[in-house]
């Protein structure tokens, strides 16, 4: 194999690997979850951040049928933020499982949720947690 050859099938091999993130940053829900007394009840502001990523391999990017729709995404977030949990981190590991049943070809998610309104007593902040899973079929 020649040094053009070996140096052509790295550039492929590198063209095949390439991924696409899309990111839904800052979208605000306001929500009936937390694990504290009253929290249920009254709910709270929350926000959440998402990035979704997925091989380019060779797509046209020129209509929605061809890329990860963020609208779409966006409305499985929605969808689930409105449904009361006790723990961010199961509506976290619920909204990743709904995009990868939606969109088998999705090969890494991280979400993160924020609690803009904690239940401690002098605080001042956010307080939330962050949930990354990558699938490697």
């Amino acid at each position: 194999m020649t040094e053009s050859e070996s140096g052509l099938r790295t550039q492929n091999s590198e063209l095949r690997t390439l991924m696409l993130t899309v990111h839904l940053s800052n979208l605000r829900f306001f929500a009936h979850h937390g694990a504290y007394e009253g929290e249920p009840e009254t709910g709270g502001g929350f926000e959440v951040h998402l990035q979704v990523s997925y091989e380019e391999k060779k797509i046209k990017f020129n209509a929605l049928k061809n890329v990860l729709n963020y609208e779409e995404l966006y409305h499985i977030v929605k969808k689930r933020m409105l449904m009361p949990t006790p723990l961010l981190e199961e509506v976290a590991e619920s909204i990743i499982r709904k995009i990868r049943h939606e969109y088998s070809f999705v090969k890494e998610v991280s979400i993160s949720i924020f609690k803009l309104q904690a239940p401690i007593e002098q605080f001042e902040g956010k307080v939330g947690i962050t949930l990354q899973k990558k699938f490697e079929d």
